[in-house]
This record gives structure tokens, C-alpha cells and sequence, in this order.
């Protein structure tokens, strides 16, 4: 078995990947050019078109996929990923990755096309894709989907789940990207609509608002915490997929790289635990009176100190619940790799400043940086929080234009930690992973296409010729052997 041929001590025997939808604004002078649609929708699917089409990045859907997804709607790139339109919004699924630092490579790259792709029809002015979670004005939300392999066998409902639900309800004191202002649930009662809260002023997470539930198997009914829709895209009987819906969209490479750093260290001791100690929760009397308040105080808690109830009777704060965490991981370790090491030094240093000043935080974590960079907007020019100026602000931190968004000119100013080169990121848009069957995938499609040969290409099989198929259903096998001799067999029934 792949997994037990590789060190546990690491972030690299499963794999993990991001999917992220980003948003659009169009200018009103874009009303005037006939190159692109002039609606954000249009433009999202003239992008589409355009890396397909011209740029040739990959190869077009050629049949209809789950939840009536018609042919066109998307297709897979020869990095590995995955380009389509969701519900409107351009989204990108970053390839397989079994390295922390290629993930955050692979969720950037897309920022780079899209930029090329606007500069090079000189729309940037006009154009604009943000890498947020929030509309402020409408109150719709995007996603930032994380998903990570686990193993089979460890009882998901009764060991995982439990485990994990605290954990992700405090993780937005690093991993949150921050907002100004709330989303207010609306319920409607007969003739009129109540708002539920009035809340005025900076939270650090933008989900936490828009999460409704803990778990739920459906993301299209009920925003949970965790999706616990049943769908491995590999063998079956050997992994499960956890995806999550309660992640922040974040801009900088630190948090984005400790979010996902942390999340899958915890795994790899649950799984660790399970096997010395069987179905004996890991962290006993971590259980919330009630996470979904809980996600939401913590977002909202402006003295930052983020006190928590537990089922227990106790109280606590979520910096102790991250703790809890982080010693459960260090008791579980024995032989820590580099990745690894970085990880838990980070999570140890990051929860040592938000004990002590959170502002030691503005050059790594996204809601630090942005908070001290409205406050001294605030303080300057003597705002009020629930000003629209704010909000306009808020929304451009998360502009992926390196000229014109703020994260980026906090960035080049050196007042943002890098974990990732530019160099990294360039590579990452044409090449796949080398450690994942990413490679494989992106290997197929390009002798596929380079010999016109159409093809269904999906993260765990490759349809090609009349009826067959190439199956990846191990996410880190890597051989291309096999590839090869697939596709010589398909060539030779082509030509009979």
C-alpha cells in the first residue's frame, strides 16, 4: 500500500487541494469594447474560453458532468487543475498537491493567467477578479474549498468529525482573511423580512457569517462546517475525501500555507491515534455548546480575547483550543520533517503573538494586516465602520492585480511574508505536481490532444478511443510506464 510505503511524520503521503471562486467586476467603460461581454458573467466565461481556446492550457469538457454541468462549461488543465464556471463565478481546483508549499503555488497561478489573459487584451483597467469570500452588497458569498485525502478506515462520524469540529471553528485566528461590517441572516415572516443582529465594526473571518450548520451532505441546501458528501474521487475502499466549506479565501501565502499546514497535521495524528488507541477520541471535553455561535462570536469578538464555551462547563479561549491542538500533534510526532518543523514552529509563534499583540501579525496573517490598515484609515480620517469607503477597501485587499490591490502593494512594499517564489508560481500554471498522479493526468491529456485523440478527462479516470479508460485511483502513484503503455495500445486499435 502507497501510504504505508511513506514517512507519517510529514505533509506529504496525502494529497490536497484547493478549489477557489473568484469574483468579478466590470467598469462601465467595458459597456464599450466588443472583446469581452460586458456582464461579470461573460467575462468569467470569455476567461474561460480564452485560456482554453488560445492559450491552449488545457482541454475543454467534452460531456456533461454531475448537477447537469453542460460540455464547455470547464475542462482540465495540463497542470493538473481544474478551470470552470460555477454558478456564474470563474472557479479554479488547484491539481492534487502533496506538498504544503506547491498547494499555495498551484492556488496562485491562476491569479497570474488571469492577469496575463487581461493585460494581454488590455482590459485591466476595466476588469477587475478578487479573491474574496463576500459581496457586500448583495450578501452572497464564494467559496474556498479545502480538500484533503483520509484514510478509510478511521470511523469518520465517531473519531473525525468530533475531533475536527472544534478545530475549525477557532482556526480563523490565523487562518481568517477578515471584513468589515456582517452578513444578517434575513427570515421571512408573513409580510415582512427581520434582521437578526445589527452588528457595525471589523470581524477577522468572512465564511463565519455564512456558516449554518456543522455538518451537511449537500453545499447546494445548507453551508456546513464540513460536507460530509461521500465522494473520494480514488479507491473507495481505501480513502475518503474531507472537504470543507468554512475556509477563508486568503491572499497571503503564510496563511493560506499554515491553514492548510495545521489541518493536515491533525489528521495525520487522528489516523496516528487511531491506530495505537482505536476509537478513543484524541482530545477528550473539547466538544462546543454550540460551534455554529461559536464560529460566529469568535469571527465577531472585537477585544480579540475569543472566549468559548465548552459542553463541559467550561470556558475557554480558542488561542487555548489551538494549543490543545498543537500539543496533541507534537505528542503524536516522532520524526518531524522540514515541512513539518515549519508548521509547528509557525502555529507555536502565531499563537504566542495573538496572546500577547496581535499587531506582531500585520506582515502574516490577512485579517492582521488589513485590520491595521483600516484602523489608521479609520483613525486619519475619523470614520465610522459602517462607512462604504471601508467596504471599498476591504473588497480591493482582495484584488489579484499586482498594480492596483492592496494586498499586493503591501507585498511589494516587503510588509508581507512570502513562503513561495514568483518562479514557483510561473512553473506551477503549465506543470503539474511530480509526487501525485497529477503528473500522470497532465502527461495523458498532452499526448491526447497532441495526436487529436478526444478524451474525458476527470480527477480519477481518463476516457479515451471507444471505450477505454485509464484509471488513477491512487492519488500519489506517479508511474508513467503504465501511461505509456496505455496509450501505445490506444494508437495501435486506432490505426486497425
Amino acid at each position: 500500500m502507497i501510504l504505508q510505503s511513506l514517512r507519517k511524520d510529514s505533509v506529504t503521503y496525502r494529497i490536497i487541494g484547493i478549489e477557489t471562486e473568484l469574483g468579478c467586476m466590470v467598469q462601465p467603460q467595458t459597456m464599450q469594447t466588443q472583446r469581452l461581454k460586458a456582464s461579470p458573467e461573460g467575462v468569467a466565461a470569455n476567461i474561460r474560453d480564452y485560456v482554453f481556446k488560445h492559450l491552449e492550457l488545457g482541454i475543454p469538457d467534452l460531456h456533461y458532468r454531475d448537477w447537469g454541468e453542460p460540455p464547455g462549461n470547464g475542462g482540465f488543465l495540463f497542470n493538473g487543475g481544474r478551470l470552470y464556471i460555477d454558478m456564474g463565478h470563474l472557479e479554479y481546483a488547484t491539481p492534487e498537491c502533496a506538498n504544503l508549499f506547491d498547494a499555495i503555488a498551484y492556488d496562485k497561478a491562476i491569479e497570474h493567467v488571469i492577469m496575463a489573459i487581461l493585460k494581454e487584451n488590455r482590459l485591466e483597467s476595466h476588469v477587475a477578479f478578487y479573491k474574496n469570500n463576500i459581496d457586500h452588497y448583495t450578501g452572497a458569498t464564494f467559496g474556498c474549498h479545502e480538500n484533503y485525502q483520509a484514510r478509510r478506515d478511521v470511523p469518520f462520524y465517531r473519531i473525525v468529525i468530533p475531533t475536527l469540529l472544534p478545530f475549525f471553528v477557532t482556526r480563523q485566528i490565523y487562518a481568517g482573511a477578515g471584513r468589515v461590517g456582517a452578513y444578517d441572516d434575513i427570515m421571512e415572516f408573513g409580510d415582512g423580512q427581520y434582521s437578526q443582529d445589527d452588528f457595525i465594526g471589523y470581524q477577522i473571518s468572512q465564511r463565519a457569517d455564512h456558516i449554518v450548520t456543522e455538518i451537511y451532505e449537500w453545499i447546494q441546501f445548507s453551508r456546513a462546517i464540513i460536507n460530509t458528501r461521500d465522494e473520494p474521487l480514488s479507491d473507495y475502499t481505501k480513502y475518503r475525501r474531507l472537504h470543507l466549506l468554512v475556509g477563508d479565501t486568503n491572499m497571503s501565502e503564510y496563511a493560506s500555507a499554515l491553514k492548510i499546514g495545521t489541518t493536515v497535521l491533525i489528521l495525520d495524528a487522528i489516523e496516528r491515534h487511531y491506530e495505537r488507541y482505536g476509537e478513543k477520541l484524541p482530545i477528550p471535553d473539547l466538544e462546543l455548546v454550540d460551534p455554529i455561535a461559536a464560529i460566529r462570536y469568535i469571527s465577531r469578538d472585537t477585544t480579540l480575547t475569543w472566549d468559548v464555551d465548552l459542553q463541559n462547563g467550561q470556558t475557554v479561549t480558542a488561542i487555548d483550543i489551538q494549543r490543545k491542538y498543537l500539543n496533541f500533534v507534537q505528542d503524536m510526532m516522532t520524526r518531524p520533517n522540514e515541512t513539518t518543523q515549519w508548521i509547528l514552529t509557525e502555529w507555536e509563534n502565531v499563537l504566542d503573538d495573538l496572546e500577547t499583540d496581535w499587531t506582531r501579525l500585520t506582515t502574516r496573517l490577512d485579517w492582521a494586516a488589513k485590520k491595521w490598515f483600516l484602523d489608521a484609515l479609520v483613525e486619519e480620517e475619523g470614520l465610522d465602520w459602517d462607512d462604504q469607503w471601508l467596504k471599498s477597501l476591504d473588497l480591493e485587499y482582495h484584488n489579484i492585480d499586482p498594480e492596483t490591490g492592496i494586498f499586493y502593494a503591501l507585498q511589494s512594499e516587503g510588509c508581507m511574508r512570502r513562503v513561495i517564489t514568483d518562479h514557483q508560481i510561473s512553473h506551477a500554471i503549465t506543470n503539474p505536481p511530480i509526487n501525485t498522479r497529477a503528473r500522470v493526468r497532465g502527461y495523458l491529456m498532452r499526448n491526447l490532444k497532441k495526436h487529436k485523440m478526444q478524451c474525458i478527462v476527470d480527477w480519477h479516470h481518463i476516457y479515451a478511443g471507444q471505450t477505454e479508460c485509464y484509471e488513477m485511483k491512487e492519488p500519489l502513484d506517479t508511474s508513467l510506464p503504465n501511461a505509456r503503455r496505455w496509450l501505445n495500445l490506444l494508437k495501435l486499435r486506432q490505426r486497425m
